[in-house]
């Protein structure tokens, strides 16, 4: 039986994971982790937080990534950690629109 190496595992510990889990917001999973770590395990919270999934993509590479790092933290399965809410895009709206010089169709 091999012998636990502590001081490697303290390394492991210390080392920052600076993988980068949010491109579009350049988001690290360490700085997901440290917010997880405070106790907040909602994605919406995070969202708000620290803007993970409000780039380009909206979610659709880092959501899956820290919906997994939620579960394994919280011990829940995957299906039962909730997502944010789905907003569609707005529409712009010309300005005399809202000034009532002209009609919307």
């Amino acid at each position: 039986m091999a012998e636990c190496d502590c001081s490697n595992q303290k390394e492991q510990k210390e080392r920052k994971d600076v993988t980068v889990v949010c491109r579009c917001e350049d988001i690290t999973l360490e700085k997901i982790r440290e917010y997880i770590d405070k106790g907040i395990t909602d994605l919406e919270q995070l969202k708000r937080l620290l803007r993970v999934g409000m780039g380009p993509c909206q979610g659709r590479t880092c959501t899956p990534l820290i919906i997994r790092e939620i579960a394994a933290v919280t011990g829940k399965p995957l299906s039962e950690v909730p997502l944010t809410t789905f907003r569609p895009p707005t529409a712009p709206v010309k300005l005399g629109v809202l000034a009532g010089g002209e009609c919307d169709d």
